[in-house]
């Protein structure tokens, strides 16, 4: 014979409560038994709560890439100029979602003017309700404010571009105020053209995922700053290219490990949909093509540093893997995983003579994004002609052409405003000290202090 136990009377009473429940819910279903219309219905809000879901959750692996960027360039660039690169990371994030909240979205996919001109408006965002969805019969499919979200994290990613080609002697404020205008107003009025459906969407310029709207538009900003700025103090003597290596080699890999990782929201993100089978098989299908192009950019450009060099050079492997991401960005789903392996490889072969080129030239760009994310850029939009049936070689070029003949020629202007005005430059000594101590007030590694 059993012994009592309280837990068996606890069983008992939960099966009766159970029954008892069953005994009145039955019937009542029954008596209600779902339509056609209310099933479709909840298909509907759950496909929304998914697509929405996956959307965010792609832009907070975008969010994570300004932890990428931030590391990178903090590695790349000499200790004592540490923390002001970190504070520019920080700052300028801060700033292009703010800036993009206020008008940036709204230049960007507001009511046009034409095909042209965007319009402009403030605030304003607006999310759908529950009949706006079910009216749509899924043609909408995500939450606007997810679509917010997922665009400002693009906006602070092309900034970023911008921060590591101007670090060790640019003035912290004169690069804040910069990145205002660009957040605000200069990158959104390009995105417009072609994401917000503008001339260069009509003309058949393809950008999947941010090649030309993002990247070359972040290289495009950022050499007209650097042509302005000028090199650093002893990278070019003598007619000599003198190297100034970065601080923090395992900061820079660990920094190019995270970009690696946001790139998969970068790119499978801008599916906008996984909420079928068709849409899975794409996004997974991005993600393979995206891993593969950065896995042979660095291998390709590993193996011309070894070959051209004589060594196995770790910031030029570095940023081959960036550049082949660059390059497959502006198609990342067409392709086969073979083909968007060699895109990867010739994009890493395309970075290294690009930053040797580029340093020959004279142009000082510390991180080498400009190479990376501007001639990689421009060649992932030539690609694309090759590598998708809809691609035209023509319209390709003509989106490149245009988004630099903007982007380059405003930024241009806005950095000769705020140069002859509060300065872009710090002084020659504050420069040989560090500017962490001359624009954060912090001796980030005295023992680099002066190197």
């Amino acid at each position: 014979m059993k012994s009592y136990n309280p837990s068996n009377q606890k069983k008992i009473l939960g099966g009766a409560a159970f029954l008892a429940i069953m005994a009145v819910a039955i019937p009542a279903f029954a008596e209600e038994a779902p339509t056609a219309d209310s099933v479709a219905g909840t298909l509907i809000q759950l496909a929304y709560s998914i697509d929405t879901f996956y959307f965010l959750m792609s832009g907070a692996l975008v969010m994570w890439m300004a932890a990428g960027f931030a590391m990178l360039e903090a590695g790349l660039v000499r200790g004592k100029n540490t923390v002001e690169i970190l504070t520019k990371n920080v700052a300028l994030y801060s700033i292009a979602c703010i800036m993009y909240l206020i008008c940036g979205y709204n230049i960007m996919y507001g009511d046009a003017l034409s095909s042209v001109i965007p319009g402009f408006s403030l605030f304003g965002l607006a999310d759908n309700t529950v009949g706006d969805v079910l009216a749509s019969g899924g043609d909408t499919y995500y939450s606007n404010l997810s679509d917010f979200f997922f665009q400002v994290v693009f906006v602070a990613t092309a900034m970023s571009i911008v921060s590591g080609a101007v670090a060790e002697r640019m003035k912290l404020w004169a690069f804040l105020a910069f990145a205002v205008v660009m957040t605000g107003f200069i990158y959104p009025v390009e995105g417009y053209w072609k994401w917000g459906g503008g001339f260069l969407d009509g003309l058949g310029f393809l950008d999947f995922a941010g090649s030309g709207v993002v990247h070359l538009t972040g290289a495009s900003a950022a050499l007209a700053g650097v042509l302005l700025l000028g090199a650093r103090k002893g990278k070019y003597t003598d007619g000599r290219v003198n190297a100034i290596p970065g601080s923090n080699l395992p900061l820079a890999t660990l920094g190019c490990f995270i970009l690696w990782l946001g790139w998969f929201g970068f790119n499978g993100g801008s599916e906008l949909k996984i909420s079928n089978i068709e849409e899975a098989n794409a996004v997974a299908m991005i993600f393979v093509n995206t891993n593969a192009a950065a896995a042979a950019g660095l291998v390709a450009a590993l193996l011309l540093s070894q070959a051209w060099f004589g060594k196995a050079d770790l910031t030029m492997a570095l940023n081959g893997a960036l550049a082949g991401l660059v390059a497959i960005t502006a198609e990342p789903l067409t392709p086969s995983p073979l083909v968007s392996t060699i895109v990867g490889a010739i994009a890493g072969i395309i970075v290294v003579f690009s930053i040797v080129f580029i340093d020959k030239l004279k142009i000082d760009d510390p991180v080498g994004a400009i190479s990376v994310h501007g001639v990689v850029g421009l060649f992932g939009l030539i690609a694309v002609a090759f590598t998708n049936p809809e691609g035209s070689l023509v319209a390709q070029l003509i989106g490149a052409g245009v988004i630099f003949a903007w982007v380059f020629t405003t930024s241009f202007i806005v950095w000769l405003i705020i140069k002859l005005t509060m300065g872009i430059r710090v002084g020659e000594e504050e420069e040989l000290e560090g500017v962490d101590i001359s624009e954060c007030g912090l001796e980030a590694y005295p023992e680099f202090t002066r190197k």
